[in-house]
């Protein structure tokens, strides 16, 4: 039997990098093994990789020669930022350019690289429907992600551009339902009534990430639009709502309010709602369900992933 290609994986004790080892450790016929990329190897998620199979090492993306060890020797590899981290584009942007730099100087063969639209090529900073943010951009976590995509390019790697969106995980914490002062419980979201909501279940990144791996020459050089279902947000609470047995409401909050109440990033998830509504059209027509579930046949709908995780909804 031939030596199994290594795939390194980064933020792999994270939500995206996490789902994209378990999914390639699960398939013993993919050709591929796990080097797990962490600032802590110690931590009990990065053990519990271990335990699973995975090749555990330290890299921190603040610094390059541990992001360029962790490269060496590797065929693949799967990566993600997170800019929730610390809340800052250019600390990201930084990030990538390290990422990029070890990639090319390593070569690695196939990159997948988790990535969002970059918000600017609809809506020009110019527009005024929704606020600059970090100096330069709308949607800070979505445009520094965008943006960077050519960073990928420029140096040549072989990369796979995956967009993703949000994840079906939000309703099980802060963004679950919570009962109205009326007693009926409501699922409050800034985001316009009737308007398309693409949405995925996380660990599905990382299954599509080891199916684009599978293929490269179908893949190299390709963008991927990925959701598991587009549902508005009145669907989103009726499914909740008879998954967990008693009816949800669905309250749109418009964006300038959602703005003014305070909450932590605020005007950054008022301004991601905005253009997931303002250019609901664009951005759900770049997430064909049927063509993903052409080479990922278990993409989970809503309903799929609702069946599985009902239980774990938070109600406020």
């Amino acid at each position: 039997m031939s030596e199994k290609k290594v795939i390194a994986v980064a933020g792999a004790t994270g939500a995206q990098g996490g789902g994209a080892a378990r999914a390639i450790l699960a398939d013993p016929d993919s050709g591929f093994t796990v080097r797990a990329l962490t600032r802590n190897p110690d931590s009990a998620a990065a053990k519990e990789l271990a335990e699973l199979g995975a090749e555990v090492v330290r890299a921190d993306f603040d610094d390059e020669p541990t992001v360029h060890k962790a490269f060496e020797g590797a065929y693949g590899a799967f990566l993600v930022t997170n800019f929730w981290a610390h809340g800052s584009a250019a600390k990201e942007t930084a990030e990538v350019e390290n990422l990029v730099r070890a990639a090319e100087a390593t070569g690695l063969r196939h990159v997948v690289w988790s990535t969002l639209e970059d918000t600017r090529e609809l809506l020009p900073l110019e527009d005024e429907r929704m606020p600059v943010l970090q100096d330069k951009y709308n949607v800070p976590h979505f445009d520094a992600k965008g943006e960077a995509n050519e960073l990928f390019r420029q140096a040549g790697v072989p990369t796979t551009f995956l967009n993703t969106t949000f994840f079906f995980q939000g309703f099980l914490s802060t963004m679950g339902p919570k009962r109205g002062e009326d007693g009926v419980l409501t699922l409050t979201l800034p985001f316009e009534d009737g308007k398309l909501l693409s949405g995925v279940d996380v660990n599905d990144i990382g299954r599509t990430a080891l199916a684009i791996l599978k293929d490269p020459e179908r893949f190299v050089g390709r963008t991927v639009g990925l959701a598991g279902d587009h549902l508005t947000g009145a669907q989103y609470a009726e499914k909740i709502g008879a998954a967990i047995g008693e009816p949800v409401r669905f309250q749109s909050v418009p964006y300038d309010v959602f703005r003014s109440l305070g909450i932590p990033a605020g005007d950054e998830i008022a301004n991601m709602f905005q253009y997931y509504g303002d250019f609901d059209q664009e951005f759900t027509g770049a997430r064909d369900l049927d063509g993903i579930r052409e080479f990922h046949p278990e993409l989970k709908s809503f309903d799929t992933w609702l069946a599985e995780n009902a239980a774990e909804i938070q109600v406020g």
